[in-house]
Order: C-alpha cells, then structure tokens, then sequence
C-alpha cells in the first residue's frame, strides 16, 4: 500500500491548514450553520418520539428501551414500526434526567453538537479515502491531502439537508450513526497503519470496528452500510486493486493480479459479520417487518412492477437533486407530494433516464480512468454516496417514506468529495480563471451556510415549519393537516377548518383530518357535520378507535344513545386500554340515569389510566347526587391519594363532607382547593355556604363577596348572599 497526495490537491482554492485547525474550522462552520436552532421547540416526529414517548420518563423501567422500538411501541405490536434504536433513546433519556423534564434546549444543543464531531472528523475520514492511511512515522501528523479533505468537510458541514438531522430532535438518531459510522471505519482503517502490504495488519483493530458497527445500528439500522465501505476501503486502497482490470481479466481468462488471502479473509470476516447482524435484527423484530400503506409509499403499491422501478428511481432523482441543489426542503413529502408516474409517456422519466446517464458515466471514470488518484477519488465518492443510501432504496424492503431528507446525512459526504474533486479539477483545468473559481466556491460555501440558517430558523417552531412546506408541496395533504392542527390548537378554528378541508379534498381517504375536522365542527355545534365527517372516517378505516370515540360523543349529542353505545364499545374494541373511551361511555350512562354502567366505565377508566382525574371527580359527584355519601367520601379520598393536588376532585370532596356535616374536614378541603386555584368562584361560593350552614357569618359574607367579584352571574350565590345579609340586618352583632 503506497499511496500518496493527490496531485490535483495544490489545485484546490483553499490554504493548507494543519489537521487541527481544519477540524476546528470545520466543525465552526457546522455551528453556525444550525446555532440558530438551539432553543426552538419540539417539532413534528418530536412529539411521538420524545414527549409521548415513557420510555424517556425516569419512573419507566430502563430495560424498557430494549424492548420497545424508537417510538415507545412494544416490537411484538403490529402497530410498530419496528424501528429499533435503544441507544438513541437512550440519550433521550440522559437529556430528560439531565434538564429535570422536557426542556428542548438541552436536546438541541447535543444535536449541534454532534454535528460539529461528525463534520470534524469528517476531514480524517476523507484525508484517508484520498491518501491512505499513513504508513510510517514520518507521515504521523501531517496530512497528504489536507486541502481536499478540508474543502469536502466544509461542503457537508454546511449542507442544507442536513437541517432536518440536526434541527430535528429526532434526527439524533441519523448523528449518532453517524458517529459510530465514522469511528467503526477509522478503526478499520487504523489497523493497516504502520505497514505497506495488504497482509499485515491488526487484528485487534479490526475486531474494535466490527463491535463499532453494531454500536451504530443501535443508534439507527443504517450503522451496518459501514462495513461496505470497509470492504471497499480493503479492496481500493489497502489492495490497491484496479477493479475494472480484475473483473476484465476474470472474464476473459486472462492473468489477475495476485489477491491476498489476508483481503479474501477480511472480506468473509466483514461478510459473516453483517449476515450475524442482520439476522439478529430481523429477530429482534418479532412478528416481521413493519406494515406501510400506500400513503406511505405509493410507489411500492404501483400497479405494475415496470412502473414501480420508474417511480423508485424517480424517487432517486429526486434525492439526486436534493444534494445538487438543496433550496425546495420539506419535512414530509408524502401524501400527494411526489405524485406517482403512471405511464411511460409521463414527461417525468427524463430525469430518471438523466440521473442513470450521469452516474453511469461517474461509474465509467471511477472504474476506467487511467489516473489511479482520479479512479480512487471518484470510486469513494459513489460508495460513500450510495452504500449508506441502500436500506433506504426499497431494493430490499419496503421503507415507510417517500423522500427523507435525514437519510441523506451520510450519504452527502459521498456528494461533497465528488464536488470536492470536480472544484479542483476546474481550477486545473482553467488555472487563469482561478480568482474567480475561489470566488464561486466561496460563495457556494457561504450560500449553503446562509441556507441552513434560514432552514435551521424554519425548524424552530411548527408553525413556521409547517408553513414553509406549503410553498414546496403544495399538493401535499400531510402538510395541509399539520398547518391544520397548528392552527387549531392556538385557537384559530376557522383558518383550521379550511386547512383541514384542503387536506380532505387533495386525499379523500385521509380519516385523521376528518377526525380533526369533525372534532372542531362538534366543538361549534354543528353536530350533522361532525357526525357525517366521523361515519366517513370509521367506513373507510374501520379500526381507527379515536374516530369511534369522537363519533360516540357526537351521537350522544344528538341523543342517538345507542347508536353512541355501540360506537363507543367500538372503539374500546380496536383499541383495548381506551380510558377517554370508558369515561365518556360513564358520561353516557349516566344520562341515561345507568348509574352502576357509569362508575363500573369510569371506574375502568380509573384502572387503565390510575390519573385520570374526570373519571374520578364524576364518580364522587355521582355518588353524591344519588346521596351515597359515605361512598363518595371514600371515593375522594382515594382519588386524593393518587392525585393529593387536584383542586376538583378537593371541590367534590369537600361538598360531599359538607353534606354530612364534616364542617372542619370540608373546610379544610375547600381551602386546599382555594391554595391551588384561587380564582375558582364555585370554590368560593360554596366555602361561603359552608360557613353559612356552620354558622361562621362572617366568613360566609366574605366569601360570598370574593365568590361574585370573580363571577357576578354565579347562579345561587347572588340569592345565598341577599339571604344572608338578610340575616345579618335581622340579628345584628353585638358591638365590642
């Protein structure tokens, strides 16, 4: 292995700085590119993967996250998207215990950094692909190729796509890979320093990078592409094979050049490894892979295998322009996004047929150039790019995505060397032009950081991401409905609505915006709506519990009480621990005056979720109301026991303890309940009555007064407080 500076390296518009300072340029670059970021919120995929996620919750039983998959889902569910990465969860949940809760800046500020790592250590990774490892102690410290390296880590530090990996909390799990990407190869790597044949090298080294590699698919399924960019590191460099020449002389018979048994040995050693990982992955599963709707991925659902491949590798395209010119970003391009080619005389195949013609003839010079460096340059470039893209090609499985700008974290140092070279190679080429070419490259450079920033910006917020996609997918139902809930939940019901309705009309079979819609329209009352939109919603998707739910609520509304019933009992049916299902199916009963039906649901509620504080409040009033107060005093004070600060459930109680004249005890009650939430009028209002009933005038008049400041229309206080400064006037205190 004899390997040196590539001789195009001095061509490259940038000056030659030592390892350290490269790594810190590169990785200060990476942090302005996303610093921006470092306080936004939770977005998107943050809010199933962190914040509904218990397996980040301290109280939750570590061995939890070995057993769960990204999301929190069990991997023996069929709901599960089988997306096993403990360790990415894992420091989820360091962030969480580190910040005393869900504080996003912690979350961020790790995601930053990391980055800054990767793009830093990306100039080592790089320095070897172009010079080799060093060989002797003469070469320890200095880089052979430090202006090439430097220039293609700059190139992915402050790629635009990478916005979604670092900007997104989620996208840990893509940096993290990374990482462990990036050390299992250099380890490889380092276990050929220190000789120049192909069959000395360290064992041990390579057994560290084999145990890396399962390290990284830990972290993300992608982690276990490393081990074939190892193998072509062995072959390209290490060997120095010209593959075009072996695979020539294979098929014709003639003379190869002598392949090492220590490189075949290398090569089974990497092979076995991946076939014991992937194996163990798919058992790790359980019940199979993951089940994707042709929402997901159309193209997998096409009618016809031909038109599938056209439209999979029109998906490539798409990634290919993505890394050329990262300007169209969008968080989800599913859902009518990317429509899918349906014929050969779709004006659309061109950019599959420009894709495969351009690649080909990348593949032509990395395989028949003449220029070894030339050859091993490009060679890295297309495995780099491609190799850590295959899990997510469809080529092996079906994959729940359309386009996914975070799968392209590695694959861009791939692009970024390719670009690196073709820089270089135009200032050879047209040395008088060089200012301006270090011009164009500097600006390409300072475009791509002032583009992440913008990006890194959007990413701050759901609103402001949500918005920014409209402009890149407009046909995109996904993004219609995520504007949608946004606005809803800021209380911007009407601008909802329309979103909601948009997202219906551009994907008629889309239940969760009917859900949404029809929720807003039992919110306004329009319950025939409401009821249509949700009868729409279970037809076309007969499972989905919350759209039974919501239909039972309105159908109770409209006093269609049966027909409410077996809804409810639908929804209980597809989704077992349903404890907004069993209260609202208690509230039912209870109208229908089924009072034992209605503790025995809410009851249920209680069981299935020990906190839910309207299913227990509901059981002490109705205890009450049917004066079974002894029952309702044990049932508060149960409840109490499991949540001692719940003002309401403190309210019921203290009525109940009134009632049986428990005047101090309720007392008691209601002041807690006062401590906790001051401005409560009912609370005050029926202190006052308390105090009247005990006698304590006074008192009675002072909360009556406080009860109607806070609500004048309070209806009986007015009445009480006339009766008692009635009282009052007729008996007169004493003066002292």
């Amino acid at each position: 292995m004899v390997l040196c500076e590539p001789h195009w390296d001095n061509h490259v518009p940038l000056p030659k700085l030592r390892p350290l300072q490269s790594r810190l340029l590169v990785a200060l670059v990476g942090l302005i590119c996303f610093i921006n970021s470092y306080d936004g919120d939770f977005v998107f995929d943050d809010s199933e993967a962190i914040i509904n996620n218990k397996d980040l919750n301290p109280a939750t039983p570590l061995s939890s996250i070995w057993k769960n998959d990204f999301w929190g889902s069990h991997l023996s569910s069929n709901s599960s998207h089988k997306s096993y990465r403990p360790l990415t969860v894992l420091t989820f949940r360091l962030n969480y215990l580190l910040a005393g809760g869900l504080h996003p800046a912690g979350f961020h500020v790790l995601n930053i950094g990391l980055h800054c790592i990767i793009s830093a250590l990306m100039v080592d990774v790089l320095e070897i692909l172009l010079a080799g490892p060093a060989c002797d102690g003469r070469a320890k410290g200095l880089a052979r190729a430090p202006r090439a390296s430097l220039l293609a880590a700059l190139f992915f530090a402050a790629h635009p796509v990478h916005t979604e990996s670092v900007a997104g909390i989620v996208g840990r799990a893509d940096l993290l890979c990374a990482l462990f990407f990036q050390l299992s190869f250099l380890t490889y790597c380092r276990a050929f320093q220190g000789g120049d044949r192909s069959d000395r090298f360290s064992v041990s080294w390579i057994a560290v990078s084999l145990l890396l590699c399962p390290v990284a698919m830990l972290c993300k399924e992608q982690g276990i592409t490393v081990l074939g960019v190892s193998a072509a590191f062995d072959i390209l460099i290490v060997c120095n094979l010209n593959v075009y020449e072996l695979t020539r002389n294979l098929l014709f018979g003639r003379k190869s050049p002598d392949v090492r048994k220590g490189l075949l040995a290398r090569l089974a050693l990497l092979l076995v490894s991946g076939s014991l990982l992937l194996y163990v992955r798919w058992r790790i599963m359980g019940t199979g892979p993951p089940a994707f709707t042709d929402v997901d991925n159309p193209a997998s659902f096409a009618e016809t295998i031909f038109l599938r491949i056209v439209n999979y590798n029109y998906y490539y395209s798409l990634n290919a322009w993505l890394l050329l010119c990262p300007w169209w970003l969008c968080f989800d391009w599913s859902m009518g996004c990317v429509p899918l080619i349906k014929s050969a005389g779709d004006w659309r195949v061109v950019w599959p047929l420009l894709l495969w013609a351009c690649f080909i003839g990348l593949i032509r010079q990395a395989l028949c150039s003449p220029d070894s460096t030339k050859r091993r340059t490009l060679a890295f470039g297309v495995v780099l790019l491609v190799v850590p893209f295959l899990p997510a090609s469809n080529l092996f499985f079906r994959v729940g995505f359309v386009i996914a700008e975070r799968v392209l974290y590695l694959s861009t140092a791939g692009y970024c060397l390719i670009l690196a070279y073709a820089v270089a190679h135009c200032c050879c080429r047209w040395r008088r032009h060089k200012t301006l070419l270090r011009a164009a490259t500097l600006a390409l450079l300072a475009m791509n950081v002032a583009r992440c920033a913008l990006r890194s910006q959007q990413w701050r917020s759901e609103q402001s991401l949500f918005a920014s996609a409209l402009s890149v997918c407009p046909l995109n139902a996904k993004v219609h409905y995520n504007v949608g809930k946004n606005l809803a939940d800021r209380g911007s019901q009407d601008a909802a609505i329309q979103y909601y309705r948009e997202a219906v009309r551009l994907h008629p079979k889309y239940v969760h915006a009917m859900n949404n819609l029809g929720n807003i329209l039992k919110e306004r009352n329009e319950l025939q709506k409401a009821e249509e939109l949700l009868s729409t919603a279970v037809h076309i998707q007969p499972d989905f519990a919350a759209a039974w739910m919501n239909l039972g609520i309105v159908q109770n509304s409209l006093k269609k009480f049966d027909e409410a019933e077996q809804s409810y009992w639908n929804a209980i049916k597809f989704r077992k621990k349903y404890p907004d299902c069993y209260y609202n199916l208690g509230r039912l009963y209870a109208d229908l005056n089924r009072h034992v039906d209605a503790l025995n649901a809410w009851r249920n509620a209680t069981m299935l979720k020990p906190d839910h504080s309207l299913a227990w409040n509901n059981m002490v009033i109705l205890l009450d109301n049917t004066g079974n107060l002894a029952q309702a005093e044990l049932m508060g004070k149960e409840a109490l026991k499991i949540l001692p600060k719940d003002h309401t459930i403190m309210f019921s109680l203290a009525n109940v303890l009134g009632k049986q004249e428990k005047y101090k005890e309720s007392e008691g009650f209601f002041l807690n309940a006062l401590k906790i939430n001051p401005n409560a009028a009912s609370c005050h209002g029926n202190l006052a009555v308390l105090y009247h009933r005990w006698g304590k005038l006074d008192l009675a008049k002072k909360h009556y007064e406080l009860s109607l400041k806070l609500d004048p229309n309070a209806p009986g206080t007015k009445e009480n407080y006339n009766m008692l400064k009635r009282k009052l006037e007729q008996h007169p205190r004493p003066a002292t």
